[in-house]
């Protein structure tokens, strides 16, 4: 069943209800206190068509659980190269923006509108979004985003403007020992190739409300 939510009401429906293919409810903004709440139940909004934002809780969930991270050898190479200078939450305005502006094969298009900069900016402000940042002779090359919940990150976003970018942001997660799962929400071959799996969602549930043992930000 598919809910549709006011903007002023700050509620979300049992995840249970979500149709097939993981859409649970239309409408509502992304204020802060909103993103929050949906995250902290598996929810999380993926586009906007005509101001209405979409919300889904995917059923499997895909996770990538740092310790098990495949690492080719090339990027293995690469991560010890010196080649890439890394930081987290240095430049977080910038690679939400990147994100929403890099082309990608396949696709016209963004689903990182003006709206969603700013509310995941609003959350960064807050402590509760992150960035790392690839850097290659100064220039910002490639990153990543997401949400922290519970020790861990839900990723939003990567983009990548050199070789190997946007993976050396993942793996560099991996390694900080900074959270202990990444939400990577719905399935790609490129991430389960590096070690992602899939969860079922009452499985992805459980993770959230499991007590946390990592270091957060």
């Amino acid at each position: 069943m598919i809910y549709l939510l006011e903007s002023d009401e700050l509620w979300f429906p049992d995840v249970a209800e979500a149709e097939e293919d993981g859409l649970l409810m239309i409408g509502g903004d992304l204020s802060p206190e909103r993103l929050q709440l949906a995250y902290s139940r598996g929810i999380f909004p993926w586009f906007e068509e005509k101001g209405m934002f979409f919300w889904y809780s995917p059923d499997p969930r895909l996770v990538l659980f740092p310790e098990r991270i495949i690492i080719s050898k090339s990027m293995q190479k690469v991560m010890k190269s010196g080649e890439f200078e890394i930081t987290i939450d240095k430049a977080f305005d910038r690679v939400i923006e990147a994100c929403a502006g890099v082309p990608r094969r396949n696709q016209p298009g963004t689903w990182i509108s003006t709206d969603f900069i700013i509310g995941y900016t609003s959350l960064h402000r807050i402590g509760r979004a992150h960035s790392v940042e690839i850097w290659q002779h100064g220039e910002l090359v490639g990153g990543l985003y997401g949400v922290e919940v519970n020790g861990g990150l839900s990723g939003e976003s990567m983009f990548s403007k050199v070789s190997n970018a946007s993976k050396a942001a993942l793996i560099w997660l991996c390694q900080s020992g900074k959270f202990r799962f990444i939400d990577c929400q719905v399935g790609t071959e490129h991430l389960q190739s590096m070690g992602a799996e899939h969860i079922s969602r009452d499985e992805f549930i459980a993770l959230l409300e499991s007590d946390s043992q990592a270091d957060i930000i």
